[in-house]
């Protein structure tokens, strides 16, 4: 017996197939047959939506998983042990701000958070009033920087510290006054010859300023280095990195409280004690040094208003 098929039977076989070939052009194919639809939607956009929902969703809710009523009365009737055990609601609510700067901002990790909200930079107009104090001063100094008025000190205890002045505000009128194009000199000037109250200051809000929110990692870092309060370096992949902080810019503020002329170790400890949701202020270096360029590291750093904002 021949381990392999026979010329004459390869043959053969090899008619075979070209018959039925053949023939299968002229055979009748019947209609496939409907099937059922699937027990499932094929789209998510045909899922249906929970009553009372307000929007779109991919997944149906749990209580018509499979068919199967799993609300808490019905889980109350079938299932009591389990019923007492689960929550009502497993979803934790966190309303967005109705008013203010953070207004409509959905951000369940740091929407709620208290160094955001006194950080915030608006850059919005608003008007101050102010007076004098003790000493016949309104505590602050200001720097001309392409022909606008930008305040560079807010002193400590000061009325313009209670007024709510920012280190980076501009001023835009004083008593009425446009002050666009006006040197320094000048509008120490102006405040100097101003009544002791009712000193109105119409302000832009930190234009040259922007706020960085970041999360710490899980050995409590947040991933840049300073110096001096210069940021120097950042940590790749870190919350800074992805988050867009960048190198030649200085610390402002920490959660809302002004750091500059703090030493490092402090606003490394001011970090270390803000929780895991840490809010930075920055400003571009050669804008940062050209407002103190005139003013001595001792006024800044004794003198400077380092109190936390109220919100």
């Amino acid at each position: 017996m021949s381990l392999y098929p026979s010329l004459e039977d390869m043959k053969i076989d090899q008619l075979a197939t070209a018959q039925q070939r053949y023939e299968s052009q002229f055979t009748p194919v019947a209609p496939p047959v409907a099937s059922a639809p699937p027990p499932y939607p094929l789209h998510p956009t045909e899922i249906p939506m929970p009553v009372g929902s307000n929007g779109g969703s991919l997944y149906p809710v749990l209580s018509e998983f499979m068919g199967l009523d799993l609300s808490p009365k019905a889980l109350a009737e079938i299932a009591p042990e389990y019923a007492a055990a689960v929550p009502q609601s497993t979803a934790v609510a966190i309303p967005a701000p109705q008013t203010g700067p953070l207004a409509g901002m959905v951000a369940p990790l740091s929407g709620q958070s208290l160094g955001l909200q006194r950080a915030q930079v608006t850059h919005g107009i608003r008007e101050l009033t102010l007076c004098k104090g003790a000493s016949g001063k309104i505590g602050i100094r200001v720097q001309a920087i392409n022909k606008g008025v930008f305040v560079c000190l807010v002193m400590k205890g000061s009325p313009a510290a209670l007024a709510g002045l920012r280190f980076g505000d501009q001023i835009l009128q004083i008593n009425g006054t446009t002050v666009a194009g006006f040197s320094m000199d000048q509008v120490h000037s102006m405040f100097r010859k101003s009544p002791v109250n009712g000193i109105t200051v119409v302000v832009r809000d930190r234009p040259f300023e922007r706020t960085i929110t970041l999360h710490k990692d899980s050995v409590g870092h947040i991933g840049f280095q300073f110096k001096n309060g210069k940021i120097i370096g950042l940590v790749k992949d870190s919350s800074a990195a992805r988050n867009g902080l960048l190198t030649e810019h200085h610390l402002l503020e920490v959660n809302g409280q002004n750091v500059v002329g703090i030493k490092d170790k402090d606003i490394t400890a001011i970090i270390e004690e803000g929780g895991t949701i840490i809010t930075v202020t920055v400003i571009p270096s050669f804008i940062y040094d050209h407002m103190v360029k005139k003013m001595a590291s001792s006024l800044i750093k004794g003198a400077m208003d380092h109190s936390i904002p109220d919100v």
